[in-house]
């Protein structure tokens, strides 16, 4: 039988025997652990799990993935999907970003992205039956020119990292050589877990309303809606019913000086100034909070400041290029970016979906490594990517204050568009998390100042609870606008390789 292996709290407990009864209604008993075939015409099911940072909406998901598991649903995962079965119950835990679905496997949730799914890889037929014997098992395949130790280093790849691009890269083989290109998903799955729902749009919800029958959303209330939607969440448009809430949060019995200060942004009679002593008087008792004079240059080439006013983020960048001499018309390896979109007329679907599939989406966080092979393409390596390095068309564009125009250092004629990263909008910082987080609190007082709100909620409050809750170890709260000399120089020596050194030739070129 499977239960819940941790002990849940009342509100938890309550979440979960509700998820496990609309799943029951699926066709799958989470409790009895087993799983009926999936039936023509089964009833749709939408629910919605809410809370605040430390509420533990992450602890229920991971909870939930593996009670499925346990029950026989496949976990599908983007990298290769095999031949479909009438039998086969399936799953799919998803992420709106790179980033978010890296913080999930950092918990031991195999998560990926929305686009990985929405958008499946085709496979040529000749490896399409290696991936088929790793993923299924069945009879070992005789493939020409694949010798029986690249096939055993297959084997002993995917038992160890269950990504079949990885396998076949450890055999020896190019992505180029077993990837023909991408293409829409056209056969619904089965259950999707959705983290960090807060950040989906309605073309996001509709997409994956259509793919899953069953979908179960994690997201927090307090966090900004997506721009344009005028404060709303996917979640808010769903009946009480379907919306489980989480109030009680576990992250403070461990004395988070961190989450303390986010929920303390709860009471509606707090001003900036009084929340401003909060902070202050934190950091006298706990090294977590960090009341800081100036922004940390050498924290910046990893962890964005997190700001409110795109001219605000504009001056940082250049302040940051400047201390560690980065050159106008160049850029130095280490240098953070960020995916700004895909800049491809429409003929070129095949290979916007291609880079999409491979991590470059919108707001991806990225690292310059160095220019690729051909004139306009550049190495990056894509955060929390599973295969983070690729080489792509590049469309730089370093903007400067008080210009309209951006500075292009480097251009292909059309491909991925990146902005400066050292700096960015507390917007585009969700569903992200770093060790150590910059928030610049002029610019909250600025908001604070401008009295503005969205959801009945001040604004300044929002901003700050999101930027609050991107910190994983220590939030450092900058007072003043001035910059600290970097220790070092850039460097990328720090980033995770490939998950196999040929993988690096799975390029964009």
């Amino acid at each position: 039988m499977s239960v819940p292996t941790l002990t849940f709290s009342p509100d938890q407990a309550e979440a979960w025997d509700r998820l496990a009864e609309a799943l029951e209604g699926a066709g799958v008993d989470i409790l009895g652990g087993s799983a009926d075939r999936v039936e023509e015409g089964a009833p749709r099911s939408i629910m919605a799990v809410v809370g605040k940072a430390g509420s533990g909406k992450t602890m229920l998901l991971a909870e939930l993935t593996r009670a499925l598991g346990e029950a026989g649903v496949d976990i599908i995962s983007g990298d290769y999907e095999g031949k479909r079965r009438k039998e086969r119950r399936t799953l799919a835990i998803l992420a709106p970003t790179n980033k978010a679905a890296s913080v999930l496997r950092g918990r031991g949730v195999p998560a990926t992205t929305i686009h990985r799914i929405l958008y499946t890889p085709v496979y040529d037929p000749e490896y399409e039956r290696i991936a088929e014997w790793l993923a299924n098992g069945g009879e070992r395949p005789v493939v020409e020119g694949m010798s029986e130790t690249a096939l055993d280093r297959a084997k002993a790849f995917f038992e160890q990292v269950k990504s079949v691009p990885g396998a076949l890269a450890a055999a020896g083989l190019r992505g180029s050589d077993f990837i023909l290109g991408w293409k829409r998903r056209e056969d619904p799955l089965d259950i999707g877990l959705i983290d960090e729902c807060s950040m989906l749009d309605d073309r996001q919800f509709e997409d994956l309303k259509e793919i899953f029958p069953t979908l179960v959303m994690f997201g927090d209330p307090a966090q900004l809606a997506p721009v344009n939607q005028s404060g709303a969440m996917a979640f808010d448009r769903l009946p009480e019913g379907q919306r489980l809430e989480l109030h009680r949060i576990h992250r403070q019995e461990g004395d988070n000086p961190i989450l303390d200060l986010a929920h303390a942004l709860a009471d509606e009679s707090l001003t900036f100034e009084r929340f401003e002593r909060m902070v202050e008087e934190a950091a006298r008792r706990d090294p977590r909070v960090v009341w800081a004079e100036r922004v940390e240059s050498d924290l910046m080439a990893r962890s964005p400041v997190l700001v409110w006013r795109n001219q605000t983020r504009i001056r940082l960048i250049q302040a940051f290029r400047g201390a560690f001499g980065a050159p106008l018309d160049a850029l130095l390896p280490g240098e953070p970016l960020i995916c700004d979109g895909i800049e491809l007329p429409l003929k070129h679907r095949k290979k916007r979906i291609d880079l999409e599939a491979r991590g470059l989406i919108k707001g991806a966080q990225v690292i310059y490594l160095g220019p690729g092979k051909k004139p306009g393409f550049s190495r990056i390596h894509v955060i929390g990517a599973e295969e983070p390095q690729v080489s792509a068309a590049s469309i730089i564009k370093i903007e400067l204050p008080g210009e309209e125009e951006p500075f292009i250092p480097y251009a292909a004629r059309m491909g991925a568009a990146f902005l400066h990263g050292a700096a960015v909008t507390i917007h585009k910082a969700q569903g992200s998390q770093w060790e150590n987080v910059q928030v610049f609190a002029p610019d909250l007082y600025a908001a604070y100042r401008a009295g503005r709100s969205e959801a009945g909620i001040p604004l300044w409050k929002r901003l700050a609870y999101v930027a609050i809750t991107r910190a994983e170890k220590r939030l450092l709260w900058v007072v003043r606008n001035r910059l600290s000399r970097p220790a070092a120089g850039l460097t990328v020596d720090d980033l995770p390789q490939n998950a196999a050194p040929l993988a690096l030739l799975r390029e964009a070129e």
